[in-house]
Formats: C-alpha cells, sequence, structure tokens
C-alpha cells in the first residue's frame, strides 16, 4: 500500500509542478522511470499510466513555454548526435526485413529523447543540476535498498530474477552508471547529515553491485573507483575518505564474489569460463552480420532475429551495447551513440582542467561524476546488450548541462566585459582583459596602483580616431565628455579617478572592450 501511495504523490507532485516548471515534471519523470513502480511494488501496483500522465503535463508546459532555451552551446553537438541517432533508427526501420521490431526500438528510443530534450531546454542554473542528481542516486539506491532486504532475507532476488524485466546483468549497469555520482556528490556536499546519507545510498549500490554477481558491472565498478581517485581533488582529506570507502567496499565483498569475479580472467584449453567464451563467440557472429552491410546494419532490434541462424537460441541478445549496436545500426550508428557519450566525457574533461580556484567548485564536481560514471557505464555496457536504459542517458545529461551553462555564462562575460582595475599594482603594470576588444587604450605611461595617470589616448573605428593629452585624471576625464552617450550607459568613471588615482576595483567597461596597448 506505501508504494502505491508514494507513486500517487509523486504522479501528483509531477503533474502539479509541471504547471510551474517543466523541469520539475521531468525531475518527476526520471524519478518514476528510475523506480518503476510497477515492478518494485508489483503487489499494490498493477498497470497504471503514472510516467504517462507526468509525460503529458511536462509536454504540455513545455510547448506552452516555447520549447525551452535552445541556446545550447558547447551541449549542442551532443544533442546533435542523440537526435541524430533517433533519426537514423528510423531509416532503418524503414527499411527493416522486420518492420515490428525495428519500430518498437525508435518508439521506445523516443520515450528517452522526447524527455531528455525537454531537460536539457529547461535547466537554468547548477541547483537544477544538483536536483537531478540527488533525483537519480536516491531512487536508484532506493532500488538497491529492496534489492539488499531480499539478499538479507535470504533470496538473491536479483540474481535469480532481476528488476523490471531485466536480468541481473542488465539492471547493474544502471547501478554502476550512479556509482560515479555518489563518490563526487559526497566530496561536493557540505553538510554533515547530506554526506551520511550519500555514504549510505552509495553503500545499498554497490553491494547491490556484488551480489549480482555481474562480472562487467564488477570490473566496471572498480575502473570507476580508479578513474575517481584519479579525478578527486588532490588533498589529504579527499584522499583519506576515498581510501577509507574503498577499504570497506573489499572488506565486503566476500569470497563468492572474489571468485567469480576471478574466474573471469580463467583459462582452460586456451578458452576462457563458458560465460565468458561464449560473448566472445556472440561478438564475432556479429562482426559476421556487420559486414554484409557496414553502412546500414541489419536493423534496429533485428540481431536477436538472426542469432538462431548462427545456431544460437532464439532472440539471443548480442551481450554487447556497442558490438549489437554496430551491427544492427552499422559505421553511422554506432558512431552516433558512441559520440553522444565519448562528446560529453571529453569536454567535462576540457571544462574541468580550465577551472580556476575562484570558480564554482559545483562545475568542477559535475564534471567529474559525469566522467566516472560515463567511463563505469561504457565498460559495463560492453557485456551487456541495453539500448533503452535510461539512467546513462539522465547521467549524460549532467554533463551536457553543465557544459551548456558554462557556454552561456562565457558568453554574457563576453557580451558584457568588465575592465579589472584590481590588477593595477606595483607587481602588474598591465589591464586584465575579460572581453573582446572593441576600444583600444594605450599608456605612454602606464599607471601603476595609487599613480597618477599621466597621458592616455584612445582609439575607436566606430567614431573615428580622438587623440588628447591630460595632465592629471581630471583633464582626462573631461576629455571623454563627448562620448557620455556611450559611457553614461555602461558606468561612469569612478571618482577616485578623478583625483588622479586609481582603486583596485573593478569597473565598468566604457566600450564592449578594452585593452592596453604597451
Amino acid at each position: 500500500m506505501k508504494g502505491l501511495i508514494f507513486t500517487w504523490l509523486l504522479t501528483a507532485l509531477g503533474v502539479s509542478s509541471s504547471v510551474i516548471s517543466p523541469f520539475y515534471g521531468f525531475l518527476a519523470y526520471v524519478a518514476l522511470a528510475i523506480l518503476k513502480p510497477d515492478s518494485l511494488w508489483a503487489h499494490a501496483i498493477n498497470g497504471g499510466r503514472f510516467s504517462l500522465m507526468v509525460a503529458m503535463a511536462m509536454l504540455i508546459s513545455w510547448v506552452a513555454r516555447g520549447c525551452g532555451n535552445w541556446n545550447l552551446g558547447r551541449a549542442r553537438p551532443i544533442a546533435f548526435c542523440f537526435v541524430g541517432f533517433w533519426l537514423w533508427s528510423i531509416l532503418g526501420a524503414m527499411n527493416a526485413d522486420s518492420p515490428g521490431p525495428a519500430w518498437y526500438f525508435v518508439e521506445e528510443f523516443a520515450r528517452i529523447l522526447l524527455p531528455f530534450m525537454v531537460g536539457l531546454t529547461t535547466i537554468r542554473s547548477v541547483r537544477d543540476l544538483k536536483m537531478l542528481a540527488w533525483v537519480i542516486v536516491i531512487c536508484e539506491s532506493y532500488v538497491c535498498f529492496e534489492m539488499n532486504m531480499w539478499y538479507f532475507s535470504g533470496y538473491n532476488y536479483l540474481w535469480h530474477i532481476g528488476f523490471a524485466g531485466m536480468d541481473n546483468n542488465s539492471v547493474s549497469i544502471g547501478f554502476v552508471a550512479v556509482l560515479g555520482l555518489c563518490i563526487f556528490l559526497f566530496f561536493s556536499v557540505e553538510k554533515f547529515w547530506q554526506q551520511a546519507m550519500v555514504a549510505v545510498c552509495a553503500a545499498f549500490i554497490a553491494h547491490a553491485i556484488q551480489f549480482s554477481f555481474s562480472r562487467g558491472a564488477m570490473l566496471a565498478a572498480v575502473l570507476t573507483a580508479g578513474i575517481s581517485f584519479f579525478l578527486i581533488k588532490k588533498t589529504t582529506k579527499h584522499y583519506v575518505l576515498f581510501g577509507t570507502g574503498l577499504m570497506m567496499g573489499l572488506v565486503v565483498a566476500g569470497p563468492e564474489v572474489r571468485d567469480r569475479f576471478m574466474k573471469t580472467f580463467e583459462k582452460k584449453e586456451g578458452k576462457y569460463e563458458a560465460s565468458a567464451q561464449s560473448r566472445l563467440d556472440l561478438w564475432k557472429d556479429c562482426y559476421t552480420v556487420f559486414m554484409r552491410d557496414p553502412i546500414m546494419g541489419c536493423g534496429p532490434n533485428h540481431w536477436p532475429l538472426h542469432a538462431a541462424s548462427f545456431g544460437w537460441t532464439p532472440l539471443k541478445e548480442a551481450h554487447s551495447l556497442w558490438v549489437q549496436t554496430t551491427a544492427e545500426q552499422g559505421i553511422p550508428g554506432i558512431s552516433l551513440l558512441a559520440g553522444f557519450y565519448l562528446i560529453t566525457i571529453w569536454r567535462c574533461w576540457l571544462l574541468l582542467r580550465s577551472q580556476g580556484p575562484d570558480d564554482d567548485p559545483w562545475i568542477g564536481d559535475l564534471c567529474r561524476m559525469t566522467i566516472a560514471s560515463l567511463i563505469g557505464f561504457a565498460v559495463a555496457a560492453q557485456f551487456v546488450s541495453l539500448e533503452t536504459l535510461e539512467i546513462p542517458y539522465y547521467v549524460t545529461l549532467l554533463g551536457a548541462g553543465v557544459l551548456m551553462l558554462s557556454s552561456r555564462e562565457q558568453r554574457g562575460q563576453h557580451q558584457h566585459g568588465v575592465v579589472d582595475f584590481g590588477v593595477l599594482n606595483s607587481d602588474a603594470p598591465a589591464l586584465a582583459v575579460n572581453a573582446q576588444p572593441a576600444m583600444e587604450l594605450s599608456a605612454a605611461t602606464i599607471p601603476y596602483n595609487r599613480q597618477t595617470i599621466t597621458e592616455y589616448s584612445c582609439e575607436q573605428p566606430a567614431f573615428g580616431q580622438h587623440e588628447f593629452e591630460s595632465e592629471t585624471a581630471t583633464e582626462y576625464s573631461n576629455a571623454f565628455e563627448p562620448y557620455r552617450d556611450w559611457r553614461d550607459a555602461i558606468n561612469d568613471v569612478p571618482s577616485d579617478m578623478v583625483d588622479g588615482t586609481v582603486d583596485n576595483s573593478d569597473i565598468g567597461n566604457p566600450c564592449s572592450g578594452i585593452r592596453i596597448l604597451n
């Protein structure tokens, strides 16, 4: 009964909050997509169109507001790859031998693409990205909490049945994709109770990965931990906390988990363990199908239809997202799907490296959690075929969102450039510029802090060249009188410049940009 009540409350909240902002409806949709109430509380919920109700309210609100802000900046190629992959799937479905499975793939993918674009175009601030990260972590950790309760009750539900129609390997991909979020969310939050909550969530997720006995997920989790260690801030505090968490994870892993993981690398008579060897054989057969038509592939969702012709069980999946996508949608399809993730990882890495000590630390942490989670997912997805798992796309949205916001901020700074007079001191004899140079200010004598300005000239092609000389800063201020139409529109010259000195403070830019000519 609690599951039914919670689901109805979440649905009502999603529908009503969509009136305020479609992004809030999007958050409710993400929560329902991860929790899957009809599977999580199947004993109380039979059917129900909860996600559909939230999606309709979200889309109506989104369209009514002009479909959000499409100024995507650095996130534009990410969106292009995502939309391009879906359009290529449509083209593949139009030429598929069996239209039914192909169009089913197109429909299922659209249910991920459309909310993704709603979320991307309605993100307004880092605060929105924080909320999305919390929703993903809390909802996925609750699924893991339920799996842990089954496990400690004596029945490994995740291993024997899976979750929401997915087997243990498929479900664990989502767990791995959230693990990186937990690590850096823990380092990002400042309040102790928030850190404690994230630590508990991470413990549930990490333990669920272990007793899922998915070797691909275990390998991906280890790699995620390694990438996270490489990305964490280099302080003693971070090293100690990370090392403590890693040691706890190794201690919790029992002998059964370690033995099953090590079987991945065992080899007898030139062959790997049966499950690992079968994957290699599947990938070879997928390569055979791919070579028949490297451009179009065999069609979306069509490899299972070809599996029986190679001696496999009918409708056998390829057990690799990347291999199966290549076989089904050819080189353009795999290029667009892989590009969707790789561009996000690469651009988040570049943004992370460009961050300075004065920048918002959440920008760097969002980049870190995106990189670590997506690399872990990419490794786990090599061993499971699951194109329509929602979580990796929403994790990618975190990276795309932070790239988009950083682009808008940078563009705003260029459009409203300022001259930083605070750098005028005895150690810095030149002005720092943070704008596009439309006006050039040259000084025969560059002033230092609290020194008198003696001689300037102003060059502005739009008004013609005007030269003037002054012996004091007061005359310098008066010389600008003919240009008060544009100067007053920005900022007046500070009073401390009038008395012949320059204070260490930022002032408005009288042009769209200024630079000092030595």
